[in-house]
């Protein structure tokens, strides 16, 4: 969401919040207005008797409907000319052929979809509200999820078939919605603390939720089903081939709250790490579900004492890896006038480092330097009887008790299969250091400006360059914070120290980092990442990403030692035509790929200035040249946030099934190469 595209509603039942409420003047003044405008549809609510059936239920529905039409006006948020990618499109009825592309798909480019998620708010736009409570505003993160998708299928005869698919994620919500023909939910994020308590109360006594349900963020997959997830609820099952919303995933019932939007498959185990957020306590639940995705087989409550926001989570062999950050979600402060959502530079960050089976006792934190890190490029342990993935990718000596790994090539299958016969409590194998690699700002992008600020000239000034490239960002001005720049934590746990370092400098900032996952939880020498234009993004007043880069863990930046920061790493850049600007990028291993960067980025792009959406495939090892293919799509594809490519055999011989999902399919056009 950040420089990111965070989901940043709230998850609530339908029973009531076990919260106390504290008294104040604001409070009691809310309470006379909401009991003022409540008078001319009082005598006929408190006639209906206190054993509801269905009937009077409705009734009930309809008479709180006709409170909140008469008191709140429902105005659509308007997008600027430079924010016209931001814009929602039409769910398509059936799938496309895709028959426009420069350059050739690579030989040995695997078969499968490259799908990515993103905000496509229904009915148009964006929503704000105006009350006798003030006024509610949506994020800018907000809106229904839709799914964009390019299959890729390689005939018998080396010809490609190339097939576009968008698709809506089918929440309840959003249905309740489309069959209500209108905006129903209130916006209930920012705005003044009266009417943000309304909106979220009546929300909650209408439908049973305080917020609807976003699901627009990221997919992954597990068990060898696809997830379409965003903060606030549970993910949802998604066929892969046709786009279809299949039902909530709550692990046969075991999982009752939401998921963080990037869980991570443990190495060794594939089995996957969630972490799920509430504004009712627990605030922090972690779990740990089976690589087949049938069983919860771990639950703890971290036992945090405030709601922060955690996006991502990080995973090693042996631990999992969590974020406490001062960007927090608490109805208290609400209540007392306060923003819902805030970051809070003197809240006290930790980073917590907890066996993957461990309790909240178990956990091991670390304070860090105040910090807003939504998104992270991976976790791995380290110590000095593992050497860092020597010449030609091997892992050097570790000891004699494990010599199964003892200069292993860099196969990430073999590794992993062998992650498990380790034995980790040899007194030889001295891992005291976990390592945490993110893109790490200084305050958060999410939700916005303190209300009475003007919203677009916030984030304008927000989201402008810094100004030099060799400063540290530490000391910028307050207008800096919002520069996401690849970061570095070590943390020891045998002293408890922590050493921290930016990896580098300040002329890009980046986020939406991704690697090549069969890495994720092992040291890796490669990360990637999506680049912000700065002018374009404080121009349009919304992050814009002008190029890809790619970073070199292990490598010194030749120009290091001449800046003021020492110790920054080697970062290579792909930057795209101006006024071109991507989302939803991800790493494509080659199937026989020997070394961790064989395969390909693959992006979204849309051109501005000609109002055209490609996807790009590049070559990871030589990142800095042009894309290898070019694929022009029919349809606008806004912005949106995170992607994933599924390997998945479409063969022709697989076309009729396709064709029975995809009637368009009939009439595509087989690419020659």
């Amino acid at each position: 969401m950040t420089s990111s595209g965070l989901p940043v509603l709230v998850h609530c039942s339908a029973k009531r919040p076990s919260i106390s409420i504290p008294s104040s003047p604001k409070f009691d003044d809310f309470k006379g207005r909401l009991s003022s405008a409540f008078k001319p549809f009082l005598k006929e609510i408190q006639q209906l008797p206190m054993r509801m059936d269905v009937a009077v239920k409705d009734t009930s529905l309809k008479l709180v409907d006709a409170f909140v039409d008469s008191v709140f006006q429902i105005v659509d948020q308007p997008l600027i000319p430079s924010q016209s990618n931001f814009a929602p499109v039409d769910e398509l009825k059936e799938a496309v052929q895709v028959t426009n592309m420069q350059g050739e798909i690579p030989d040995d480019f695997p078969e499968g979809v490259y799908i990515r998620n993103g905000p496509n708010p229904i009915f148009g736009a964006l929503t704000s509200t105006s009350s006798m409570f003030g006024r509610t505003g949506s994020v800018w993160v907000e809106g229904e999820g839709m799914l964009h998708a390019l299959y890729f299928c390689r005939g018998h005869d080396g010809s490609w078939t190339v097939v576009y698919k968008n698709r809506y994620v089918e929440t309840e919500t959003l249905k309740l919605e489309k069959h209500r023909s209108r905006h129903s939910f209130l916006p209930a994020t920012e705005g003044d603390s009266p009417a943000v308590l309304s909106a979220y109360l009546l929300n909650l006594m209408r439908f049973g939720k305080a917020n609807k349900q976003l699901n627009n963020t990221n997919v992954f997959e597990h068990g060898g089903k696809m997830y379409s997830v965003a903060e606030n609820d549970k993910p949802q099952e998604i066929n892969i081939l046709t786009l279809q919303t299949l039902d909530d995933w709550d692990v046969n019932g075991a999982w009752n709250r939401p998921f963080s939007s990037h869980p991570k498959k443990a190495p060794g185990t594939g089995e996957l790490v969630i972490v799920g957020v509430d504004v009712m306590k627990p605030f922090v639940v972690l779990g740990v579900i089976s690589a087949d995705g049938k069983k919860l087989l771990h639950q703890v409550d971290l036992k945090l004492n405030r709601c922060s926001l955690l996006h991502d989570v990080g995973v090693t062999p042996r631990y999992n890896v969590v974020m406490d950050l001062p960007i927090t979600i608490d109805l208290k402060r609400l209540v007392r006038g306060g923003s819902l959502f805030k970051y809070e530079s003197d809240g006290g960050s930790r980073i917590g480092v907890m066996p993957r089976y461990g309790d909240a006792d178990s956990i091991q934190w670390f304070k860090v330097k105040p910090n807003c890190t939504y998104h992270l490029f991976n976790c791995f342990e380290d110590g000095d009887e593992v050497k860092s993935w020597p010449d030609h990718g091997q892992i050097s000596s570790i000891c004699h008790n494990c010599s199964v790994l003892l200069h292993t090539p860099l196969e990430p299958a073999r590794i992993l299969s062998s992650l498990t016969d380790i034995h980790w409590e040899c007194s030889c194998f001295n891992l005291e250091q976990v390592v945490m690699w993110g893109c790490r700002a200084l305050e958060s992008i999410i939700p916005g400006p303190e209300k009475g600020e003007n919203k677009f000239d916030w984030f304008s000034r927000k989201l402008r360059p810094i100004k030099s490239s060799e400063g540290s960002i530490d000391e910028e001005s307050e207008d800096q914070l919002i520069f996401p720049r690849p970061y570095e934590w070590r943390l020891n746990r045998k002293t408890g120290d922590v050493k921290e370092r930016n990896l580098a400098g300040t002329e890009f900032a980046m986020d939406f980092p991704f690697i090549n996952e069969a890495f994720i939880g092992l040291q890796n020498k490669y990360g990637f990442s999506q680049v912000r234009d700065s002018v374009a993004s404080s121009a349009s007043g919304m992050a814009k990403y002008g190029g890809l880069a790619k970073l070199y863990f292990g490598e010194q930046s030749p120009e290091s030692y001449l800046r003021e920061e020492q110790g920054l790493i080697k970062v290579e850049y792909h930057m795209f035509e101006k006024n071109t600007f991507c989302s939803g990028s991800a790493f494509v291993p080659k199937d026989e790929g020997v070394d961790e960067d064989d395969g390909w980025v693959i992006t979204f792009v849309h051109n501005e200035d000609t109002n055209t959406s490609q996807v790009l495939i590049i070559d990871a090892k030589s990142f800095t040249s042009k894309p290898v293919a070019k694929i022009t799509l029919p349809f606008r594809v806004p912005y949106g946030f995170h992607g994933a490519f599924m390997q998945l055999v479409l063969a022709i011989w697989f076309l009729d099934s396709l064709q029975a999902m995809f009637p368009a399919l009939s009439h595509v056009v087989v690419i020659e190469l």
